[in-house]
């Protein structure tokens, strides 16, 4: 490697330019430096066949990685397998040994499809992108993607004729299943299911996915088909724990990883304190899309290939301009060698940037996690993670985006003005020395359970030989189906009998709504698309929208018809909803007494309305108005956790002064932010995965009450996480607020960045006081 190349490729030496700039050095809080890991590998399997074995080894794979055999020899051997090694470890020859080697030994003399194999992403860019993989193989093996952009003939041939079939878990749920009998000859010679990037199915995401894998093997069986399940993974705790809940099948798991890995360092990052001040006077830090545009535009001018993770869509649209507009100051060369991915492009959009992103046509990008999955793109030298993923999984697997061709690589963590960010900055252990998390999904909630036992029974009538594989709520949730008339109960079993689509009843992406398409007025061209339960709060009527860098007016949201009409604008303000929420408590499923507070777990509804928006200035945030809108009421039954301080407990400390009974309602608002920021530390979840009221007398406790609840219908498992570590989340909550250097709250503690009510009322120091008083009866943290 000419020694250019390798000083660009020396993480060290990368970050060590970086933090030479003017006013950069303090900004770096903790290095760590992960060395090189050597490969260990083993014999191709005997059975490989000789045409795939040619192929590779012409692409200079001489021998295997030995997790990869191990792999490939148990699925082989018809066992149910889980892989679970790190990224860019190559899994996706574990799984292609096998299964490539199964179709061409099975085919038919005429080249009849004698064996198929379904794979599984869940985005439809990996599914394109392992389509690519296999095609550059050069073998004879009919292989197709079948997704939302696949067109009816494509659709057909697949059908037909596709012996490796790539699409997502929304297909098989909407498409192949309830389509099954259409599909008798490809279901009847299944011989593998490979379920990419299994630690991605979390929350009711991943219970919705495991109800249709078990509805998979349902058809199968009734076709005499019995496939094997191999599972890939990122490395994720407990593999063969999700595996065995995702397929509801024991697994062989392989988690030895033989793949070499160049050197990594990985970075704590801090934007600096501005001199401005937010609301309450509180401390400003830089926004760390500002600082993470800087750093982007930085390594492309060193010619450092660069992929920027955002949490948000406008996030993603504002660093890529940014970072735009600086490299081109420097070098006008490198105009339009920066651009932006997240979901919402049209399909051709996202082709086109992932093959820019791939060919290096492109030198930086800024993408949400739609490109945390997904393309194998090598040769990146940089990745920069702004804030917190949600997940230690999800942070490793956004840095593995980095040195994917055994190169080296540095991965940055820029830290958000966050109460969770601010803690990990400044204790990386937390982050980068703890494993990760295992994968969190109750596959027995009922607002899953209920609609995929429709779709199953619109497939095939359920009989009571199907409970052990739907679980050991399955009657119950099949009598509360019956008496809703959803189903009817006959001797032979249970039966759909209403014509519209049963699977139209699950959205297994747990938006809860359709989609609203985003409208060009005058036009009609179609822009993008937004989750419809985001709608309200993002493409109301007046929202500012930004779009691959363009600025957009939204001059209509018609909910009627899920469409938002929108035009181009210049403008020099963004837009911020705001929000009313109440919470009703419909059954309290357990409680545990901490003296006199309570901590308690249940069911909930929780009903929230946008009633405005403000405008703020761009630059300063300052609020220019407030608009009232009129959007109808949205309800939410789910699962919280909360707890309680009664008046006995506050009167002490009103009458000490304290507190300020003035005070109550601020010191509760601020508890409640903290510890939803905190939550992600103890449970598998992001912040934006859970929702969090509070009251200083709620009426279904007669008394103080703060809730965080689950954001998704019936549940996720987050609230309960939360529940079962109460004492010690609480406890970090606790000293989380009072640790933080400001005087009356800031963003770094108890102000939120999702708050409807623009972080109004918050009393920092009544924060404290309440978990105090709250965590004098809580239980001794074991060990």
């Amino acid at each position: 490697m000419p020694s250019a190349a390798r000083a660009r490729r020396d993480p060290a030496a990368v970050l060590g330019r970086l933090t030479a700039l003017p006013g950069r050095a303090d900004r770096l809080t903790h290095l760590e430096q992960l060395p090189a890991r050597p490969a260990v590998t083993a014999d191709w399997p005997a059975w490989t066949d000789p045409t795939l074995l040619a192929s590779y080894t012409g692409k200079g794979v001489v021998r295997p990685w030995a997790h990869q055999v191990a792999v490939a020899e148990a699925a082989h051997r018809g066992e149910h397998v889980v892989v679970s090694t790190g990224t860019a470890s190559g899994k996706s020859l574990a799984y292609l040994l096998p299964t490539l080697s199964a179709i061409r030994a099975a085919r038919g003399p005429r080249g009849q499809r004698g064996a198929s194999v379904l794979y599984l992403a869940p985005t439809k860019a990996l599914a394109h992108d392992q389509w690519a993989a296999i095609h550059a193989l050069g073998l004879d093996v009919r292989t197709s993607t079948h997704d939302g952009d696949s067109t009816t003939e494509e659709r057909e041939w697949t059908r037909d004729h596709a012996e490796y079939v790539l699409t997502n878990p929304d297909m098989l749920h909407r498409s192949l299943l309830p389509g099954h009998e259409r599909w008798t000859q490809f279901f009847r010679s299944l011989r593998f299911v490979v379920v990419d990037e299994c630690h991605h199915y979390r929350g009711v995401f991943g219970a919705h996915v495991a109800q249709v894998l078990r509805r998979l093997r349902r058809i199968c069986a009734a076709y005499g088909a019995s496939p094997t399940f191999i599972l890939a993974s990122a490395t994720v705790a407990d593999p063969d724990v999700t595996a065995r809940r995702m397929t509801g099948l024991d697994v062989t798991t392989v988690t030895a990883d033989g793949s070499p890995r160049g050197d990594v360092a990985v970075a704590m990052w801090e934007p600096p304190l501005t001199s401005y001040t937010g609301e309450n006077g509180a401390p400003v830090r830089r926004p760390a899309t500002a600082e993470t545009a800087d750093l982007l535009a930085d390594l492309v001018v060193e010619d450092v290939r660069t992929l920027a993770f955002v949490r948000s869509r406008t996030g993603v649209e504002t660093v890529a301009r940014r970072a735009g507009e600086l490299v081109t100051e420097v070098d006008p060369s490198l105009a339009g060698r920066i651009d932006s991915y997240r979901g919402g492009y049209l399909p051709e959009e996202r082709r086109d940037l992932e093959d820019a992103l791939r060919s290096g046509r492109l030198l930086g990008m800024a993408a949400t996690n739609a490109l945390e999955l997904g393309i194998d793109v090598s040769g990146l030298d940089a990745v920069l993670v702004t804030g917190y993923p949600g997940t230690r999984a999800a942070f490793w697997q956004q840095v593995g985006r980095a040195g994917r061709d055994g190169g080296g690589a540095l991965g940055m963590f820029v830290a958000r003005d966050d109460p969770l960010d601010t803690y990990l900055v400044h204790h990386p252990d937390a982050l980068l020395g703890r494993p990760v998390e295992g994968t969190v999904f109750d596959t027995d909630n009922p607002y899953v359970l209920g609609p995929h036992l429709c779709a199953a029974a619109q497939e095939l009538p359920i009989t009571t030989a199907d409970f052990a594989m739907f679980g050991p709520r399955t009657r119950e949730v099949l009598t509360s189906l019956v008496e809703r008339g959803l189903l009817r109960r006959r001797p032979a079993g249970w039966f759909w009998t209403d014509r519209s689509r049963a699977a139209d009843l699950a959205d297994i992406r747990s938006t809860g709504d359709r989609q609203v398409a985003l409208v060009e007025a005058g036009t009609g061209r179609v822009v993008g698309t937004v989750d419809g339960g985001r709608a309200h709060g993002t493409a109301h009527t007046g929202a500012i929208y930004l779009h691959r860098g363009e600025t957009w007016l939204v001059e209509e949201l018609d909910l009627d018809e899920h469409v938002a009409t929108l035009r181009r604008t210049e403008v020099d303000h963004t837009t911020s909803a705001r929000e009313v929420t109440d919470i009703t408590i419909v059954a309290e499923e357990e409680y545990a007494d901490w003296g006199p507070c309570r901590v308690s777990l249940g069911r909930v509804e929780v009903t929230s309305q946008v009633t405005s928006y403000l405008r703020r200035r761009a630059r300063t945030g300052e609020v220019i108005d407030e608009t009232p809108l009129d959007l109808p009421p949205r309800t939410l039954a789910t699962t919280a956790v909360w707890w309680t301080v009664p008046d006995a407990v506050l009167a002490p400390m009103l009458a000490s002064a304290a507190l300020e009974v003035a005070d109550l309602p601020g010191a509760a608002h601020a508890a409640e932010h903290c510890s939803i920021g905190l939550l992600p530390l103890f449970a598998t979840c992001d912040r934006w995965d859970i929702g969090g009221v509070s009251t200083a007398r709620h009426p279904d406790t007669g008394v103080l009450t703060v809730f965080v609840h689950d954001g998704h219908p019936g549940g996720a498992g987050f609230a309960e996480r939360g529940y079962r570590t109460a004492a010690a989340w609480l406890r970090a909550t606790r000293a989380t607020i009072a640790a933080c250097e400001c005087s009356s709250g800031c963003p770094s503690c108890i102000q939120s960045p999702k708050c409807g009510n623009g972080n109004d009322p918050l009393d920092k120091r009544g924060a404290v006081a309440l978990l105090d008083a709250l965590l004098a009866g809580a239980p001794v943290d074991p060990g």
